[in-house]
């Protein structure tokens, strides 16, 4: 079989299985090159022809143009994903499971501060729709570290009094809590976006929506996160994005003491592993005053 043919139809498998356009494209351009390589490099064309070893030697290639292990690992993540998918509809035997993953280093996660924080959530004032939305979605993303994709697809009737109801990765819904802080911004936004919208006709139910009344896309989060940034003058080695909203989260969580595991659910982690590389960022000094806290004799119950 053509391993073009089987490509189009794992494509349609995986957007059966509501992954979102995003990724769906990331799988087929990286599986495309990778076939494309195979018929150039190796002229390999049919699927059965394909081994493990010709999986290693395309990784092999990309190291040598000094793309990362994180990278790499990302293009094996999808050939695995593919060859299983073919293991399983009977096509041919998993080769890629032969394959290991490239060893990464271990990166110490940084974020922004506390007071680049306080800075990017004054950066949007209440005085329009839209800056009241942006300011919005600011305390939303640094108060319940959800991620761009789930902000952008919540529903009104997902927002109730103390909680929002998540439609996380893998339609896996969550529940993350809304702080009185958060709340308070979002009363006056709804005020707000309700005095906008009233005499529109409105085509979607998003929390969120454009000044043209249509959903956010990823990208238009990105932008307000960004532009908040530069008002607040972040740091220039801090990345500014919404993902770093999220490692605001975890860790400023973990520094105030709730569990790992806890927090691994409020963020949709399928694995505390997966929740652990957030630890990886917290400096000796906050390990060590959040130690002092939880001192098992300091917190002795008699």
């Amino acid at each position: 079989m053509l391993t073009k043919d089987i490509l189009k139809e794992y494509i349609y498998d995986i957007t059966i299985r509501n992954y979102t356009d995003r990724t769906i494209k990331g799988y087929r351009n990286n599986l495309s090159r990778f076939f494309k390589y195979c018929e150039v490099e190796l002229e390999i064309f049919e699927l059965e022809e394909i081994s493990h070893l010709h999986i290693k030697k395309y990784l092999s290639s990309l190291k040598d143009r000094d793309l990362s292990p994180s990278y790499i690992n990302t293009i094996l993540k999808n050939i695995r994903s593919f060859f299983n998918y073919c293991y399983k509809e009977g096509y041919c035997i998993n080769v890629a499971k032969r394959v290991s993953w490239a060893r990464e280093k271990k990166v110490v996660i940084k974020t922004f501060t506390d007071r680049e924080v306080k800075n990017m959530l004054e950066a949007y004032k209440m005085d329009t729709y839209i800056n009241a939305r942006n300011k919005c979605i600011m305390a939303i993303l640094f108060d319940t570290g959800i991620r761009n994709a789930e902000l952008c697809k919540i529903k009104r009737l997902s927002v109730r009094e103390t909680v929002i109801y998540i439609d996380g990765k893998g339609n896996k819904e969550r529940v993350v809590p809304i702080s009185p802080y958060l709340k308070k911004i979002m009363i006056r936004y709804e005020r707000i976006r309700d005095a906008y919208i009233r005499d529109n006709i409105l085509h979607y139910d998003n929390y969120f929506l454009s000044y043209r009344n249509k959903p956010l896309t990823g990208e238009a989060v990105e932008r307000i996160v960004k532009i908040a940034g530069d008002m607040a003058k972040v740091r220039e080695n801090i990345r500014v994005s919404p993902h770093t909203c999220r490692h605001y989260f975890a860790q400023a969580q973990l520094k105030n003491g709730l569990d790992i595991y806890s927090l691994s659910r409020l963020l949709g982690h399928d694995s505390v592993i997966i929740t652990k590389r957030y630890l990886q960022g917290l400096e000796d000094k906050d390990v060590v005053e959040q130690g002092a806290k939880t001192s098992p004799l300091m917190n002795l119950k008699i």
